[in-house]
């Protein structure tokens, strides 16, 4: 029996072309944005001293910002014809779109639509981010959002079924 190269290679002589291969698998794929926020951690029905307690400096009434990096994880199958569970090229343009656009350079208790009346925690923020990302996500499956406030400082959202 031939090997299957050198079948490739009868194939490619013989003027028919082989179909590449897609493996079979489940992939997780990940793409990271970046963008830059105001924000103010504060709830309105408490005392500002109980803010204060709570939220330390970031009760500050004059805001704080952060240099935000945001990945966005989609688990699927590669497509046949071609080999990507998505192109990343489309999620960035998703994730810009969903979040980037709305938040970069804003005030998120502010200027923020989705954001307004929410405490703009991380762990709230990649709640909201999933539910602004996931509606467009048509190629696989979102799998994990995750949000980096700082280096160290970071939330991970695996969806409301996944809880």
């Amino acid at each position: 029996m031939p090997s299957k190269s050198a079948a490739r290679k009868s194939a490619t002589r013989s003027g028919k072309v082989a179909a590449p291969r897609v493996l079979a698998g489940v992939v997780s794929i990940t793409r990271q944005v970046h963008f830059n926020s105001a924000h103010r951690l504060y709830n309105p029905t408490k005392s500002q001293k109980w803010n204060e307690e709570h939220y330390g400096l970031c009760t500050n009434p004059h805001w704080h910002g952060h240099n935000y990096v945001l990945e966005v994880t989609l688990r699927g199958a590669p497509d046949p014809e071609t080999g990507y569970v998505m192109d990343l090229g489309e999620l960035k343009r998703i994730l810009h779109t969903a979040v980037v656009d709305k938040c970069d350079h804003r005030n998120l208790n502010d200027e923020v639509d989705f954001l307004r009346g929410v405490i703009p925690s991380t762990e709230n923020l990649v709640i909201a981010f999933w539910n602004e990302i996931a509606p467009h996500i048509k190629h696989g499956r979102l799998h994990c959002v995750r949000l980096f406030e700082t280096p160290r400082n970071f939330a991970e959202y695996h969806g409301p079924l996944a809880d």
